[in-house]
């Protein structure tokens, strides 16, 4: 159900998109009072069962007051998501609704509901959301992570930090693990022999629920169930990881912004969520698994809303930009440059999500293919593949003056220039694209550290872009640049390394599908590079891709 398909022509941040990839819309979406009260199993008007209901979960504090673009419907999709792994009955007392405070954003009044393990991550973000009179928005760079970090946010609900974990995973918690994380991975291990029932459950019981938010999710949802799973998979696992959750959870929040997602948006899904889990984890369910539950949707929607009121306070909630430019380089990848209506903060190696209006609601990833501009505009290199309605329509459709969207930017694939550490880079495909905006970030800063890059291809017709990075070479001695011919796809370019280095004092950066990433780890370790040395943006949101 997870599996990656392992060929160089393998989705990837950059060229992610075959009608169901990650970035869609987010699945919290508004929020319809139900006419019934909450109870147990009920039958709609039309005769269908609804399920148990949980009692409504209330997530405190500020709430992000989003505007729809005019003529535009907010996005729902994923995440996870957005994303990308982000519903409760009450049995236990949970935090009463606080009034809606003014611009500076208050600590949750009651934490009550929150268990200790929890709570660390509320009271992290409500202090940093304390904030009157923030300066202007900046590049957003979470601290760099290694390959077990958590995900590159952004596309909706809760998705997947990590891969995902097999059910004797949950089975065999930590004797560390708190309470709560020991409940949710045991409901989890119970659920994961039904999971695609699960998730069509959910899906069916909020649109039964609230048929009037069908028409903002994407016509087709086959990728948006796997995405909920892949949600909780990422929450049960890093329930007790306070930095990489809450890192995760502040970056979907601000990514929920783009879909006009609000505070009172969270409720329906979480209680929707919790309906569809007590259903299919009845064997287990009591009233100690639904309050653990509670209280940890509780914090996770807390985290999102009080990093999107922060996020509010500094940037919009998404950018237009005019095509300006369109290179069709093959028959199927083009470098897309864009010019936004105002100022887009980000920095090498980062990535965005990209709308178009040929596809309203479909959000796809692609990473900037340059450095920061003086003049502003922002490239992407895009390649088509089977069935991708948006890298379709942007290479084999899009013209200059035609005007797409940009969600916020995000990413942690970016430069450390407080060392003078070398870097090597394996770029596969499209992928090539951040690690040519990492080689011109390293440029601009004057600094003459090596780089060593490796840019693979199926074919000597796919390196569409080496003359642009020999040209680089040429201009920059610290600067090597080698052609790896990837037949195999993810297994030569990685194992091309080995033929040089050492690399044992470089930090490594991987950018492309997939495979090749998850193989290109491997042989990274292998020659001495230390795990917390590697970056790349998140195998899984690149899974969700395809």
């Amino acid at each position: 159900m997870f599996e990656a398909r392992h060929t160089m022509d393998a989705p990837t941040t950059t060229s992610a998109d075959n009608g169901t990839s990650g970035g869609g819309g987010g699945w919290f979406t508004p929020h319809k009072q139900p006419e019934t009260a909450p109870g147990g199993e009920q039958e709609t008007p039309e005769g269908r069962p609804e399920g148990r209901r949980p009692a409504a979960i209330r997530p405190v504090g500020r709430h992000a007051t989003t505007e729809v673009a005019p003529g535009t419907d907010p996005p729902a999709e994923d995440s996870t998501a957005p994303p990308t792994a982000d519903g409760a009955r009450q049995t236990t007392p949970l935090p009463t609704q606080a009034p809606a405070p003014t611009a500076t954003t208050q600590a949750p009044a009651s934490t009550a509901a929150i268990p200790a393990s929890a709570s660390a991550l509320t009271s992290g973000t409500a202090t940093q959301t304390q904030t009157q009179a923030p300066p202007p928005a900046e590049p957003r760079v979470p601290s760099q992570r290694s390959t077990s970090s958590q995900a590159a946010p952004e596309t909706t609900a809760l998705q997947a930090l990590a891969p995902p974990l097999p059910q004797s995973t949950f089975a065999d918690a930590s004797q560390n693990a708190s309470p709560d994380a020991v409940l949710i991975r045991r409901t989890m291990a119970e659920v994961a022999p039904v999971a695609d029932k699960v998730t069509s459950y959910f899906y069916a019981l909020l649109f039964v629920r609230h048929p009037d938010l069908r028409s903002l999710f994407p016509a087709a949802m086959d990728a948006q169930r796997d995405r909920l799973l892949k949600a909780l998979l990422t929450a049960a696992e890093h329930i007790d990881n306070t930095e990489v959750l809450v890192a995760y959870l502040q970056n979907l929040g601000r990514g929920h912004r783009k879909y006009g997602t609000r505070a009172e948006h969270y409720p329906a899904v979480g209680e929707c969520l919790i309906g569809a889990l007590s259903k299919y984890a009845s064997g287990i369910w009591n009233a100690e698994t639904e309050a653990a539950w509670v209280r940890t949707y509780t914090t996770i929607s807390q985290v999102m809303i009080d990093a999107a009121a922060a996020d509010e306070l500094r940037a919009p909630a998404w950018w237009y930009a005019e095509v300006v430019a369109h290179d069709l380089r093959t028959p199927d990848v083009a470098v897309v440059t864009v010019r936004p209506d105002q100022p887009y903060p980000f920095l090498a190696g980062q990535y965005t999500s990209l709308e178009t209006p040929w596809w309203p609601r479909v959000w796809r990833h692609y990473s900037f293919a340059s450095a920061p501009r003086s003049d502003g505009l922002l490239s992407f290199h895009v390649k088509a593949v089977p069935a991708g309605w948006l890298s379709n329509s942007l290479v084999h459709r899009a013209r200059p003056g035609d005007i797409l969207r940009l969600g916020p930017p995000a990413g942690s694939m970016t430069v450390d220039h407080t060392t003078d550490s070398g870097l090597l880079c394996l770029g596969g495909g499209t992928g090539i694209a951040p690690i040519k905006a990492l080689v011109e970030d390293v440029a601009e800063h004057g600094e003459r550290r090596r780089v060593e890059v490796f840019y693979g291809a199926r074919t000597d017709h796919d390196l569409y872009d080496i003359d642009t990075m020999l040209r680089l070479q040429q201009s920059h001695p610290w600067l090597s640049v080698r052609a790896v011919i990837d037949q195999q796809a993810q297994v030569q370019l990685p194992d091309a390394i080995r033929d040089y280095g050492p690399w044992h004092e470089f930090d490594a950066y991987l950018s492309g599908p997939p495979g090749m990433i998850r193989s290109g780890v491997h042989t990274l370790r292998d020659v001495g590079i230390p795990s917390e040395r590697i970056r790349h943006d998140s195998v899984e949101e690149l899974v969700s891709a395809e």
